[in-house]
């Protein structure tokens, strides 16, 4: 009777110890990625026609390059190293480009070259987040988690935007060393405070994927740790997790694309990111041309559009852990996005209650299937089951899918500014075709999790592939 009541005592002690620090991290890394995005934001305001074109599309460019580098070196480096130092070189950039309108410089090249080098360093900040992320929170809510967590794309949009508009009239210049400074301050937070593994300070570790039998254990549970499942007493699991264990491999490249599922997510990402950073860019303009408002007064109405990312992103993570269907819920939102999206264009901006709404929804639709793939499918893929436990596939799996959708996010802005000149409706027409080829990518992982259903297979269709 005393040994069980023990062995309770120490259940909960560890319960309570595990959970406050997965919490801690996860808003640590919250924070970080929030400054990461904050200072990104300033770029996209009223300053845009005099300087940001040529600069945009630099950084975008070598964002989407850097990323696919960016994921090998976070496979194979201390991650709170490596996050610590793209945080301060990503706060250095920023403020230098915001310095530029205190020097008096008037050269294109010299702000082209400050972006490029800031696209490259802000590649150090997707996969070593989700990775962390991915370390300390296994299979079982991670759709639900991360949705809220992936929030902070969202609030550093809002946030910049907010900064931004402080000085957008004046001294541009602070739109950019301010978030600059912030992002730095939080890169030394970073390295004094970031935790890695959850077995750094003796926490068990999270179980990626279903056990034998199929059951999903959650990360809440401290007795998860993916070589100590089959194991049930508390002593056991404690001892199993503190054994030394060979350390694993880091995947290649190559290995990592084989992942089942890896191809067709990236390749949606690609057109779902293409048509949210064509948002992202062009709807404070958008709504400047179409509703009349003022240039203020449109960068704080498109803000919306993140709010509803922010409900989007919840939403498609709490469905597909309901449904342990990730790529269903992502092609059921890219069907509704895209009768949606033909509807904003043409009655959108009739009304501000009607513009307000539709925004919202716009946002949660185009949004919820990008915020789900960056976040849980990226966490699901780098720990999936072909990899036997071997979790340094996290980073690579990560930068290849988020590198891949940033060369959409590259060219959604790119064709927008080429496209619109002949009308805003060919502009929205080319992004409910990048929504429908985005929602076909995804049929065969579809079918997959139907499949998977109607067998009462309790596994995500991708899984099994």
């Amino acid at each position: 009777m005393r040994s069980s009541l023990a062995l309770g005592v120490r259940f909960l002690r560890a319960f309570s110890r595990d959970s406050w620090y997965r919490g801690f991290i996860l808003l640590l890394t919250f924070l970080i990625y929030t400054c990461y995005h904050m200072s990104r934001k300033p770029i996209n305001k009223s300053n845009y026609k005099e300087l940001l074109g040529a600069v945009d599309n630099a950084f975008l460019v070598a964002y989407a390059i850097g990323m696919f580098i960016s994921g090998i070196f976070g496979e194979r480096l201390p991650l709170r190293y490596y996050l610590s130092a793209g945080m301060l070189l990503s706060g250095l950039f920023t403020s230098l480009f915001g310095l530029g309108y205190f020097w008096n410089i008037h050269v294109l090249w010299y702000f082209v070259l400050i972006q490029i080098c800031n696209g490259l360093v802000q590649t150090t900040g997707w996969p070593s987040v989700v990775t962390c992320v991915g370390n300390w929170f296994g299979k079982g809510k991670r759709g639900f988690i991360m949705g809220i967590w992936n929030s902070h794309t969202s609030m550093g949009n809002i946030l910049g935007s907010l900064i931004a508009g402080v000085w957008v009239s004046g001294q541009w210049g602070l739109s950019f060393v301010v978030p600059g400074i912030i992002t730095a301050a939080m890169g030394i937070v970073t390295f004094f405070f970031l935790i890695e593994y959850p077995e750094d300070v003796d926490c068990s570790s999270p179980q990626h994927h279903s056990g034998p039998e199929g059951n999903q254990n959650y990360p809440e549970d401290p007795g998860n740790s993916p070589y100590c499942h089959q194991e049930s007493s508390l002593e056991t699991t404690a001892r199993c997790s503190k054994e030394p264990s060979a350390q694993p491999v880091a995947i290649s490249f190559c290995g990592a694309l084989m992942i089942p599922g890896v191809i067709e997510f990236s390749l949606c990402l690609l057109f779902a990111k293409l048509v949210s950073y064509t948002f992202l860019y062009w709807l404070p303009l958008y709504i400047f041309n179409v509703a009349h408002f003022n240039a203020q007064e449109a960068g704080d109405l498109s803000t919306l559009f993140d709010v509803g990312g922010i409900i989007g992103g919840i939403l498609a993570g709490l469905i597909s852990d309901y449904t342990n269907g990730r790529a269903t819920t992502c092609c059921v939102m890219l069907i509704l996005a895209a009768p949606m999206l033909f509807l904003y264009n043409h009655f959108g901006q009739n009304g501000i209650v009607s513009s307000i709404a539709m925004l919202i929804v716009c946002g949660a639709l185009v949004n919820g299937p990008y915020a789900l793939i960056t976040t849980a499918v990226s966490a699901d893929l780098g720990t999936h089951k072909s990899l036997k436990g071997n979790a340094k596939a996290l980073s690579t799996v990560t930068a290849i899918i988020d590198g891949t959708g940033s060369i959409g996010a590259a060219l959604g802005p790119l064709l927008a500014g080429l496209i619109s000149p002949t009308g805003w409706n060919n502009v929205f027409y080319m992004l409910i075709s990048a929504d429908v080829l985005a929602c076909l990518l995804l049929c065969r992982l579809v079918y997959k999790e139907i499949m998977a259903w109607k067998s009462l297979s309790k596994d995500t269709g991708y899984k099994e592939i």
